[in-house]
């Protein structure tokens, strides 16, 4: 059962999870109302994800020495802001700063959230502590963007923006009622912090972090176009089918972070495989409806059941820096966001958005072969180590 600090820190993440992922599921109606192509609308993924990248690492860097609670006070306020900024926009030119705004605070606060909940957690748990967290993510992903899309089919896609930032608003005020005031961080020079950045296998698992993420994610970030468009579904089945695809996130990611506990990276290396093989299965399945359904649910649960076992990867090559490490690795997924948004509208621009779910599926195949690579190299370092501690003895 998890503690009310956890579940404040919970409500968080749900809020700005649907503050990010909402746009999938209101992408035509964003369009529509800016005058501008689907895939120019995409850019807006773009803009959010560069805005992790470059305030995950910067930010938690900068703040390592601030008390947790004035900490999170300050990110997700700014965050409220910004979504309302979004909301309040004229055109798309300021919606793509207000969304590179709104995302600048996000993997700094994962992180936080991840590394608390890590602390809390009993030896051996790590994976499970991730997803007790991802949790909010999922609800994000299988209420908040379901909802949110509702909203915005009917009240408009500034009522979504809206909302997120109400639900944010809410989710602070829970927090700075429940989590009392945890030390900061770290209180020695910043470059004792970013010393951790020098371990291979911490640049290893954030790369596996980027790579493995990417085809997921651009499918995800075309999924209503692709459901409407090519698939035949009404634009009133969207929500719903993102409601599904939220259901096999919160599946996945359960799964996934038992899977993790018990095997690292076999668990994530056969996950990737699996998640490489569902892509090319999306893509042949979606000229029949019925298909198409079952694999939207397929497609969330793997996604994510790969995450606990790479934020538990990151972990555990980071211990002394975890929340910054933490910072880095979700900048890296947002890297894949970033690049996600901008090669799928290239994709369906060149060759529609048809081949897309095919595309997606190279990625992540080839993230299957790094994971592969990534499992010989620390099995030959682990037997160098018992070797090293024979001879010692």
């Amino acid at each position: 059962m998890m503690r009310l600090p956890v579940l404040s820190l919970v409500l968080v993440v749900f809020g700005l999870t649907t503050g990010e992922f909402v746009i999938a599921g209101i992408l035509p109606e964003v369009a529509d109302a800016l005058a501008v192509p689907v895939s120019s609308a995409g850019l807006l993924v773009t803009a959010y994800a560069l805005g992790m990248i470059v305030g995950g690492p910067v930010l938690t860097a900068l703040t390592a020495r601030v008390p947790r609670r004035r900490l999170i006070a300050g990110l997700v306020g700014f965050a409220v802001l910004a979504n309302l900024g979004s909301a309040l926009a004229p055109n798309q030119p300021v919606l793509l700063v207000t969304r590179f705004a709104a995302g600048l605070i996000v993997a700094t606060f994962f992180a936080l959230a991840i590394a608390t909940a890590v602390r809390l957690a009993p030896e051996g748990k790590a994976a499970s502590a991730v997803a007790r967290v991802a949790l909010g993510l999922n609800l994000g992903m299988v209420l908040g963007t379901p909802l949110g899309t509702v909203v915005g089919q009917y009240l408009g896609w500034r009522a979504t923006f809206a909302a997120v930032a109400v639900v944010s608003a809410v989710g602070l005020a829970l927090v700075l009622r429940f989590v009392t005031d945890l030390p900061p961080a770290a209180t020695g020079p910043i470059i004792g912090e970013l010393r951790v950045l020098a371990d291979r296998r911490l640049l290893a698992a954030i790369a596996l972090t980027a790579v493995g993420n990417l085809g997921a994610v651009m499918v995800f970030t075309y999924i209503a176009p692709l459901l409407t468009d090519v698939a035949g579904f009404a634009t009133a089945a969207v929500p719903a089918l993102l409601l599904l695809y939220g259901a096999g996130a919160i599946v996945g990611n359960q799964l996934g972070g038992r899977l993790a506990d018990r095997a690292l990276l076999p668990a994530v290396t056969g996950l990737l495989a699996a998640s490489a093989g569902a892509l090319a299965l999306f893509w042949v399945a979606l000229g029949n409806r019925p298909a198409t359904g079952v694999l939207v649910f397929v497609l969330g649960a793997l996604a994510f059941a790969v995450i606990p076992g790479m934020q538990a990867r990151v972990i555990g090559a980071a211990t002394g820096a975890p929340t910054l490490a933490l910072a880095i690795n979700a900048a890296a997924y947002q890297l894949a966001a970033a690049l996600a948004g901008r090669l799928g509208g290239w994709i369906a621009d060149g060759t529609g958005m048809r081949s897309l779910p095919l595309f997606a599926a190279v990625p992540t195949a080839a993230a299957v072969a790094f994971a592969l690579v990534l499992s010989r190299t620390e099995a030959t370092r682990r037997r160098g180590i018992e070797t090293s501690s024979a001879t010692t003895s």
